[in-house]
């Protein structure tokens, strides 16, 4: 089953997305802060736009843990892009790895990601959402922070502010936010995009299951060979494989 350790406290989500709706996220961070002080984390997978949040998150709740999940098969630039915000931002960062190496897995699997949607979601299983269940328990997270927009993809279309996964509190400051807001944050701040950026990513996730944009994609066609968009972190998910 999920792990689901941390019951979320009593939070009446309607009442308060309806306060935070009209809140510009800096206030729907510093509301996390204070509602769920010392048990509150942010993710972020330092992706194509995630300097965003990583600056919200480090000017408003400064040492706030960021949990990265290290899969073993990013793109050498996200791990330079990660230490590079990582000291310019002063962030606490959690770095957490799959169970299993990427050679064991292989050895024992193949490439999952080659075997088809159901290959594709036990690879996300073991590599990802596992590590982000221990992530979670191990900090003590009764709550956490996602960049999450809703005009990144069909699947976020109906994200709301605040809601519930797997028994936590998981708060999205810049749902609502369109791609000009964030270049318009990016460029006062003076922050980078990823810089795979340039050459045509608009979804970076590991080596082997992110495409650039070209004109035959769609960009939720340029992760996962357009078989799936999310990679089982920001939704429930059965009980991993090992």
């Amino acid at each position: 089953m999920a792990i689901a350790d941390t019951v979320s406290p009593a939070v009446d989500l309607a009442a308060v997305n309806g306060k935070l709706s009209h809140q510009p996220a800096e206030e729907r961070i510093a509301w996390a802060a204070r509602e769920f002080a010392g048990a509150l984390v942010l993710s972020s997978s330092f992706g194509a736009q995630a300097a965003v949040m990583l600056s919200l998150v480090s000017r408003v709740a400064p040492g706030l843990p960021v949990i990265f999940i290290d899969t073993g098969y990013l793109f050498p630039e996200t791990y330079r892009f990660a230490d590079e915000l990582t000291a310019r931002l002063k962030l606490n960062l959690k770095v957490y790895r799959p169970a299993i190496s990427p050679a064991w897995l292989e050895a024992r699997h193949g490439r999952l990601w080659e075997q088809g949607l159901d290959g594709l979601e036990a690879y996300n299983r073991i590599v990802k959402t596992e590590p982000m269940h221990r992530a979670l328990h191990e900090l003590g997270a009764r709550a956490w922070l996602a960049g999450l927009r809703r005009s990144q993809t069909s699947s976020r279309e109906l994200l709301e502010i605040v809601g519930r996964q797997d028994g936590r509190i998981k708060i999205h400051p810049i749902v609502d936010w369109t791609d000009r807001d964030v270049h318009t944050y990016l460029t006062k701040h003076n922050l980078p995009y990823h810089p795979l950026w340039d050459q045509g990513y608009v979804s970076i996730g590991d080596v082997h299951t992110s495409r650039p944009l070209t004109a035959d994609l769609t960009p939720e066609q340029t992760r996962f060979f357009g078989l799936k968009r999310e990679c089982g972190l920001h939704d429930p998910d059965p009980s991993p494989t090992s």
